[in-house]
This record gives C-alpha cells, sequence and structure tokens, in this order.
C-alpha cells in the first residue's frame, strides 16, 4: 500500500476540529485509541447504527485520522486504526478530554482505562509539562505568551 501524504495541516484546523467536535467522530476516535478496531465492535460498543458508522468511518479515514485494514482475506471485513497523524493529534486530545470526563462523572464512579507508555514499560498517567522547567502546567498558569508581551507595552 503506498504511504499517503497526511492530510491534516495548519490550514484545516478548523475543519479538524469540526470533525472532532461531531459526537460520533470523537467517540470513534477514542474507542479505537482504546483498541475497538472493528466493524461490529465499534456498533456495539457505541450503540451506533451501520449506517451512521459506516459514514463517520469513512469521513475519518478521508480526513487521514484513521487508516482501513482488511482482517480477513476471505470477507471484506476491516479493522481501522489510528493513522501517524492522528496518533500524533488526537491522542492527547482524547486522553485529556477522557481523564477530564472521567475525573468529573456525576453518580457511579467511572473507571479509567489504563494507559501504557511503551517506551519505559510502565502504567502511565499523562500530564502537560513545561519545557522548561519540567514542572507540571496548570490552566490558571498557561496564557499565550503575545498576551504578556502586549500588557509589558501598556505600561
Amino acid at each position: 500500500m503506498a504511504e499517503r501524504t497526511p492530510h491534516i495541516t495548519f490550514q484545516h484546523g478548523q475543519s479538524f476540529l469540526a470533525a472532532i467536535a461531531e459526537r460520533w467522530n470523537y467517540q470513534i476516535l477514542r474507542e479505537v485509541f482504546f483498541g475497538v478496531r472493528r466493524f461490529g465492535e465499534l456498533k456495539r460498543t457505541l450503540g451506533i447504527s451501520a449506517t451512521m458508522l459506516t459514514t463517520r468511518l469513512n469521513d475519518l479515514t478521508e480526513l487521514g485520522l484513521l487508516e482501513k485494514r482488511a482482517y480477513r482475506p476471505d470477507k471484506p471485513w476491516y479493522e481501522y486504526r489510528l493513522t501517524d497523524a492522528a496518533r500524533e493529534l488526537v491522542v492527547p486530545a482524547v486522553v485529556a478530554i477522557t481523564r477530564w470526563a472521567e475525573s468529573r462523572s456525576a453518580g457511579a464512579a467511572v473507571d479509567s482505562r489504563p494507559l501504557l507508555h511503551t517506551t519505559c514499560g510502565n502504567e502511565t498517567e499523562p500530564y502537560l509539562a513545561c519545557s522548561s522547567c519540567h514542572q507540571p502546567i496548570l490552566a490558571s498558569a498557561l496564557e499565550p505568551l503575545a498576551e504578556r508581551q502586549s500588557e509589558r507595552e501598556k505600561r
């Protein structure tokens, strides 16, 4: 199979966010990341109609976020995997959103899905850290540099 050029570029940011924000697309990407890769498994796990799932899988494949691989030589049955571009961009977002939602679930406790850091082989809980001081970054301690510069200029 010829290697495809990634479809996601800076110019496509709005289209990408619109695609991810669509309810089923986010859920499909999340489940594929967590190992639910076959059509029937996705349909059962998500409770989505076959028509809607087919449409969404085709859209995500066209966007370059999923790749479709045959897993049976005798039947046209496929599984879906995140592309390298999707793993680079989508995985951090999916993990962050999933962990945020798990920590704020109302009612019954939600079990978080364990994550493995394949480089060191240990279970991990990823977080955003500063590239300079290596401390965790809290939302309240992060702002665009341009805002700070313009505040200084006003003084």
